[in-house]
C-alpha cells in the first residue's frame, strides 16, 4: 500500500500520543475458492457463497479451519477501527457509517462459530480431521454489508471496492492458524496462495475490474454474471462501477487495463503501469498473472495492492498518481508473488516496493523522479520523525521487527516501513554493488515465488553472495544504526 501523509498533521497527532512457516510451493494441489457473490446496489450488500476446498500441506492433522472475516472490521462496535483519526475525513465522505460481515451458515462441518480478538475469525470444526496431503470441502454462506467509505472494502462515491470481500483462510504457521486483527496501521493481512474461480452477479450497467481472467459472461433478467479465474494467488479483489472507462495495452502477453472515471490523461497512468510491469519483469522475474488491472477509485490512502489488481486513489495529483502506480505495480512482485509477514515485518514488502519504484525511475529518466531525490526525501522524513519522537518520548524506537499493533501512529509506521526500508536497501546496494544487489533480488524472487518469505530468507539471498552482511541487517532491524 502507498500512503501520503501530511507531516504537520501527523506530528500534531504524534504529540497527542504519549517464526512463520513458508507457504506452499507452486504445485498442482493447492486450496481452492469457488465464490459466487451477488451485489445489491440499493441495499449496499453482497450476498455470497464460498465453496472451499482445503488442501492440507501443513504436515499436521487439522480438525478446525479458521477464516479471517475482514469485513467485520467496518461494524459499529469494532475494537480495531479500519481507519485512524488522521484519515476519518478522507475515508468517510458521507459521515461515519458502518458495514459488517455476517456468516449465514456453513455446510459439511460439525459446527462453527464467530469469535477471535474482534469477532474477526470464523472457526469451522470439520466432520472428521483432514490429514496431510488430503482435501476437505466446506461451503460458507455470508452477507457483506458495505459502509460508505473510501477504503479497501466499501461503497465510494463512484465505485464499489471489493477487497477482502469473502472469508479468507488464515495462513498456517508452526503455532497454528494466524489470526489477523484489522489494525489501521499497514496492511493487516496474511494469506497463502490458492486457486480462485469467482462469479460476480451484478446489475448490467456495471463494469468489473478484477485481478482474474474473464472466462464467461451471461445476461438475464436485468442481471449479468461474470466468471473469473486466478491461479496461485494470495487473494482475489475487484472494483465495480457504472462509470468506468478503460484504456489498455498488452505487455508480453499480459493485458494491462486502466479503469478510470475522472482522469483527463488516462494514457499517462497506463504507460506508467505498462512500463513498470515490463521493467520489473526483466529485472526481477516474470509476472505470472494473465491480467493487470490498475483502478482509479475512492481510497483514503494513496493506493492498495492485490494480485493482478491495484487501487489508485482518485484524490492524487499527477506526479503522486504516477509514483503510486509504479509502487503498487512493484507490489505484484513483493506481496502478490513473493509474500512476507505484513503483520510483523511490514518493511519487508513496503521497503522493497519503495526501492523497486526508485529503481524504475532511475532507469526511466523521462519521469520527474530521481534516485537522489527519492532517497533524499526518505532520509529527510525519517530524520524528522526521529527528532520529533525523541523530543516527545525522550527516545525514538527505530526497530523494524515489530508487530503492526506496536506502532504508535501511522507517521511512525510510514517512516519505519517505507522510508527506513528504502534506506536499508539503498545502503545495501551501495555496500555490495549493483551486480550483487540485483542478483540477490532475482534469487529472492526465484526461490520464494508463491511462498511467504521470512526476513531470513531475504537476508540469505544477499549473504549467499559471499559478503558478510549479518551485522548490517541486524543494525537496521534492531534499530541500532544511525541514519
Amino acid at each position: 500500500m502507498k500512503r501520503f501523509i501530511c507531516v504537520l498533521l501527523v506530528i500534531c497527532a504524534a504529540a497527542a500520543l504519549i517464526t512463520l512457516a513458508a507457504c506452499k510451493e507452486k504445485k498442482a494441489e493447492i486450496s481452492e475458492y469457488e465464490i459466487f457473490a451477488s451485489y445489491d446496489a440499493e441495499a449496499r450488500t453482497l450476498k455470497g457463497t464460498v465453496d472451499f476446498t482445503y488442501y492440507n500441506d501443513t504436515g499436521n492433522e487439522i480438525g478446525d479451519l479458521k477464516f479471517n472475516l475482514y469485513g467485520n472490521a467496518f461494524r459499529e462496535n469494532a475494537q480495531h477501527k479500519p481507519v485512524s483519526q488522521t484519515y476519518i475525513n478522507a475515508a468517510y465522505y458521507a459521515g461515519v457509517n458502518y458495514g459488517a460481515m455476517t456468516v449465514d451458515g456453513v455446510e459439511n462441518c460439525s459446527g462453527w462459530n464467530v469469535g477471535g480478538e474482534d469477532e474477526n475469525i470464523l472457526t469451522v470444526t470439520l466432520l472428521t480431521p483432514v490429514y496431510p496431503e488430503e482435501n476437505v470441502k466446506i461451503k460458507i454462506s455470508y452477507t457483506l454489508t458495505l459502509a460508505k467509505i473510501n477504503h479497501r472494502t466499501g461503497v465510494t462515491e463512484n465505485t464499489v471496492n471489493l477487497g477482502n470481500f469473502y472469508p479468507v483462510l488464515c495462513a498456517y504457521s508452526s503455532e497454528g492458524f494466524v489470526e489477523c486483527a484489522y489494525y489501521s496501521n499497514g496492511d493487516p493481512f496474511l494469506s497463502e496462495c490458492a486457486n480462485y474461480k469467482v462469479t460476480l452477479d451484478l446489475p448490467p450497467e456495471y463494469i468489473a475490474a478484477t485481478g482474474g481472467k474473464l472466462e464467461n459472461r451471461t445476461t438475464a433478467a436485468d442481471r449479468q454474471k461474470c466468471t473469473y479465474t486466478l491461479s496461485n494467488a494470495r487473494d482475489f479483489a475487484a472494483v465495480i462501477s457504472d462509470k468506468f472507462k478503460t484504456v489498455n495495452q498488452n505487455v508480453n502477453g499480459t493485458e494491462v487495463t486502466y479503469y478510470y472515471y475522472s482522469d483527463s490523461e488516462p494514457q499517462t497512468a497506463l504507460t506508467a503501469a505498462s512500463e513498470s510491469l515490463q521493467y520489473f519483469n526483466t529485472t526481477f522475474g516474470g509476472y505470472e498473472y494473465p491480467v493487470y488491472s490498475v483502478v482509479q477509485t475512492g481510497f483514503c490512502y494513496g493506493g492498495m495492492e492485490y494480485p493482478g489488481l491495484v487501487m489508485i486513489s482518485d484524490s492524487l495529483k499527477k506526479d503522486d498518481g504516477i509514483y503510486t502506480v509504479v509502487h503498487e505495480t512493484a507490489h505484484q512482485w513483493w506481496y502478490a508473488m513473493v509474500g512476507s509477514n505484513q503483520l510483523t515485518d511490514a518493511w519487508q514488502d513496503e521497503g522493497l516496493a519503495e526501492y523497486s519504484t526508485l529503481m524504475f525511475f532511475e532507469n526511466h529518466p523521462a519521469y520527474s523522479f530521481t534516485r537522489t531525490g527519492i532517497v533524499g526525501a526518505a532520509t529527510k522524513s525519517y530524520r524528522a520523525y526521529y527528532t520529533v519522537y525523541k523530543q516527545i518520548f525522550g527516545d525514538a524506537d527505530t526497530s523494524m521487527n515489530r508487530h503492526l499493533k506496536d506502532y504508535e501512529s501511522e507517521y511512525e509506521y510510514t517512516n519505519i516501513a517505507y522510508n527506513k526500508g528504502l534506506i536499508l536497501f539503498d545502503m545495501l546496494r551501495q555496500s555490495i554493488g549493483d551486480e550483487k544487489f540485483l542478483a540477490g533480488l532475482k534469487k529472492y524472487f526465484a526461490e520464494n515465488q508463491g511462498k511467504i518469505a521470512s526476513r531470513e530468507h531475504l537476508f540469505g539471498c544477499f549473504i549467499s553472495g559471499g559478503v558478510d552482511l549479518e551485522g548490517f541487517f541486524n543494525s537496521f532491524i534492531d534499530g541500532k544504526i544511525v541514519i
